[in-house]
């Protein structure tokens, strides 16, 4: 009795190289796709970082204004941590302020700051300033 088993040798076994070639094309695909994200998000979060500091250091020079009765209209120039800065205070013609019942003037501040990456802020307030004696 001879028992002769038949091998498989038809290439049901493994993988053909054009099987091999496509999976590594949709890596790579995927792999590019994900790499895309990456540098988007990176990109992303040092705009905000960017954003941050100005908005930080702008909260710091607005801290340093004078107090309301010492604040004179004119133009402040300055720089902090490489962030440039120009202040400009200016009186706002309300016509409430021009009535002689009010004790107190409106001044506009308008402050704009440029970091050293380029990126810039404007922040706008008022600050009422008492009225000088007449």
């Amino acid at each position: 009795m001879s028992c002769s088993r038949k091998r498989s040798s038809d290439g049901e076994r493994g993988f053909t190289l054009i099987e091999a070639l496509v999976a590594l094309a949709i890596i790579a695909a995927v792999l590019g796709s994900i790499g895309g994200v990456i540098a988007t998000t990176v990109q992303g979060t040092r705009a905000i970082d960017q954003k941050l500091a100005l908005s930080g250091a702008a909260e710091t020079v607005l801290a340093g204004l004078p107090a309301r009765n010492a604040l004179k209209v004119g133009r402040q120039s300055g720089a902090l941590a490489g962030h440039r800065w120009r202040i400009d205070v200016a009186p706002i013609n309300a016509a409430a302020a021009d009535a002689p019942s009010s004790r107190f003037v409106p001044l506009a501040v308008n402050m704009r700051m440029q970091g050293p990456g380029g990126a810039q802020i404007q922040v706008t307030t008022v600050r009422l300033v008492p009225k000088a004696a007449e």
